[in-house]
C-alpha cells in the first residue's frame, strides 16, 4: 500500500489566510448560495402567497422578522409559515417603541455576556429610553436613559453599519409666546452617538444656530456630520474632530457624575446623558455643495457625487462629479427624457460595484463610470437598461362622433407613468443572490397589478417573474422586500390601515424532474 500524503500545514495556513481555504464558512455560504439563486430563478420554482394579515400600528420588517404594534410583537417568517417568536408587555402610549434596529454579532470579537453573540433589537422609545432587546425572546437585555432636556423621537440610524449609532432629537421649536416676545431658540437638535456591545457612549453634540447658522437639519453618516441649510447648501464635517476638539467631558455609562451642580449616574433616570460635545467655533469644512432639496449622495470608484442643481426648473436633472476636484465627468448629466406626475431617482448601486441605477417610469438604466484614457477624467456610460412591457408607440387614439355624426379623432399623450400603461415603481438589490428587484405595476380596470421581477445584477437579463395576488393601489404607500427565499409586501391603505402579504418559494420538484428526464 502506498503512504498517505500529509498536508502541508504552513501551506493551508497561508492558503487560508488569503481566503483560498476550500472548506472555509465563507466558501461554503456562497456555494449554498448559488444553489438558492439557481432555485429561485429555475422555471418551475413559484411564490405562494403563505400569510396575510392586517394591523391598524405600522408593519416593519427586517432580516427574516416581521414587527407588530410599534415592534412589540416579532414574527418569524423563515419557516413554511409564519410564527409568533415572542409578544412584549402592554405599555402606555408613553412608552412605545418609535424606532429600531436589528444588531448582530459581529464576528471574531471576544464580548462579555453570553447574550451578546444573539441578534439584538436596538430600540428607541417614546420617554426617551434607549433599550437593547433580544432579537429572539423580547427580553430587555439594556436600558439607557438619554435625557430629559429634550425628546429624542423617531430617528434612530447607522453612522456605521453595526458598530455606532447615531440617535436624533426632535427639533427645537419657538413657541408663539415666546417667538413674539422676540425669543429664539439657538439649539435646533441634538445628536446622542453610542458604539454597540458593549454599549458605550461616545457623546452628545448640540447643533446650534448660532455656530452653524440657518441650519434645517443635521445627521451623522460614516463619521461625517452632514449639515443641511434652507438654502439648499451640505456641508460635511469630520465627527472625529469635532469629538477630539469640543468635548467638554468624557463620560461613561452607569459611572458617577457631576455635571451644573447636579450628581447622577450617566444613562439612568432622572439624571440622564449631558450634552458634553459643545461646539463653540465652525468646525473645520471637508466639503459643501449646494443642491435641490439637500439632495446629495458620494459613492462610485473613485468617489464621486450626485446632485440636482439648486433651482426648481433643474429637478429631474442629475451631475455626477468628481469628489476630490468637483470636475463633472463626461456624459455627467443624466436626465430621463418623460413626462411623469412622480419624478425618477437615482442613486449609487449598494453592491459596491462603483454604478449607479436611475430609475423612470418605464425604464431602469444602470450606469457605470469608466477611466478616460490618458486623462484624469472619467465618463458615464450605460451599464444595461430594463425596459417597461409597454406598446412602442404611447400616442392614443380617441375617436368621437359629433351632433352632425362626423367622427372627429383626438390625438394626445399619455404620461409615461400613467397607471394603464406598465410601471416601475420599486427598485432594490438583494446582495446575497446578487440579483436586482424590479416591482412593476399595471392598472386593469377598476385594480391595479403588480408582479416582481428578478434580474441578473451583472447584465440586466430577466431571470424570473412572480405575479402579487393581490391588487396594487398607486395612491397607497408600499413597500416590497425580496429576502432569500420570501418575498413580503407591506401596503398603507388609508385611516393608518396595515396590511401585510408573505410569500414563501415553492420548488415543484415532479415537474423539474419531468424537465430533466425530457432533457435526457
Amino acid at each position: 500500500m502506498g503512504r498517505t500524503r500529509k498536508p502541508n500545514v504552513c501551506r493551508l495556513l497561508s492558503r487560508r489566510a488569503l481566503g483560498c481555504f476550500s472548506r472555509d464558512a465563507g466558501v461554503v455560504q456562497r456555494t449554498n448560495l448559488g444553489i438558492l439563486r439557481m432555485l429561485v430563478c429555475q422555471e418551475s420554482t413559484k411564490f405562494k402567497n403563505v400569510w396575510t394579515t392586517h394591523s391598524k400600528s405600522p408593519i416593519a420588517y427586517e432580516r427574516g422578522r416581521i414587527y407588530f404594534d410599534n415592534y412589540r410583537c416579532c414574527v418569524s417568517s423563515v419557516a413554511s409559515e409564519p410564527r409568533k417568536l415572542y409578544e412584549m408587555p402592554k405599555c402606555s402610549k408613553s412608552e412605545k417603541i418609535e424606532d429600531a434596529l436589528l444588531w448582530e454579532c459581529p464576528v471574531g470579537e471576544v464580548l462579555p455576556n453570553p447574550s451578546d453573540y444573539k441578534s439584538s433589537l436596538i430600540a428607541l422609545t417614546a420617554h426617551n429610553w434607549l433599550l437593547r432587546i433580544s432579537a429572539t425572546t423580547g427580553k430587555i437585555l439594556e436600558k439607557i436613559y438619554l435625557a430629559s432636556y429634550c425628546k429624542f423621537r423617531r430617528y434612530l440610524s447607522w453612522d456605521t453599519p453595526q458598530e455606532v449609532i447615531a440617535v436624533k432629537s426632535a427639533q427645537n421649536k419657538v413657541s408663539a409666546v415666546a417667538r413674539e416676545a422676540g425669543l429664539q431658540q439657538s439649539v435646533l437638535l441634538y445628536l446622542a452617538v453610542f458604539r454597540v456591545l458593549p454599549f458605550s457612549l461616545i457623546g452628545i453634540l448640540e447643533i446650534n444656530k448660532k455656530i452653524f447658522g440657518n441650519v434645517t437639519d443635521a445627521t451623522l453618516s460614516h463619521g461625517i456630520l452632514i449639515v443641511m441649510y434652507s438654502s439648499g447648501l451640505v456641508r460635511l464635517h469630520n465627527f472625529q474632530a469635532i469629538t477630539e476638539q469640543f468635548m467638554q467631558q468624557k463620560l461613561d455609562l452607569g459611572c458617577a457624575c457631576r455635571w451644573g451642580g447636579t450628581t447622577g449616574t450617566v444613562g439612568e433616570a432622572p439624571f440622564g446623558i449631558p450634552c458634553n460635545i459643545k461646539i463653540t467655533d465652525m468646525p473645520p469644512l471637508l466639503f459643501e455643495v449646494s443642491s435641490l432639496e439637500n439632495a446629495f449622495q458620494i459613492g462610485g470608484h473613485p468617489w464621486h457625487y450626485i446632485i440636482t442643481p439648486n433651482k426648481k426648473k433643474q429637478k429631474g436633472v442629475f451631475h455626477i462629479c468628481a469628489l476630490n476636484d468637483n470636475s463633472l465627468a463626461k456624459n455627467g448629466i443624466q436626465e430621463m427624457e418623460c413626462c411623469s406626475l412622480e419624478s425618477d431617482w437615482i442613486y449609487f448601486h449598494p453592491d459596491a460595484s462603483g454604478r449607479i441605477i436611475h430609475v423612470g417610469p418605464n425604464q431602469v438604466k444602470v450606469l457605470k463610470l469608466n477611466e478616460i484614457e490618458n486623462s484624469f477624467q472619467h465618463q458615464i456610460s450605460e451599464d444595461f437598461v430594463i425596459l417597461a412591457n409597454r406598446e412602442k408607440n404611447k400616442n392614443e387614439n380617441l375617436f368621437t362622433v359629433t351632433a352632425s355624426g362626423r367622427v372627429v379623432k383626438k390625438h394626445f399623450n399619455l404620461l409615461d407613468d400613467d397607471p394603464e400603461q406598465e410601471t416601475f415603481k420599486i427598485v432594490d438589490y438583494e446582495d446575497e443572490l446578487d440579483l436586482l428587484s424590479v416591482v412593476a405595476v399595471t392598472q386593469l380596470d377598476a385594480e391595479g397589478k403588480a408582479h416582481l421581477d428578478f434580474h441578473c445584477n451583472e447584465y440586466g437579463t430577466l431571470l424570473k417573474s412572480i405575479p402579487l395576488v393581490e391588487s396594487w393601489d398607486v395612491t397607497y404607500s408600499h413597500e416590497v422586500y425580496f429576502d432569500r427565499d420570501l418575498v413580503l409586501h407591506i401596503e398603507q391603505k388609508p385611516n393608518r390601515v396595515f396590511s401585510c402579504y408573505v410569500y414563501q418559494m415553492v420548488c415543484d420538484t415532479g415537474e423539474e424532474e419531468e424537465n430533466i428526464d425530457r432533457r435526457c
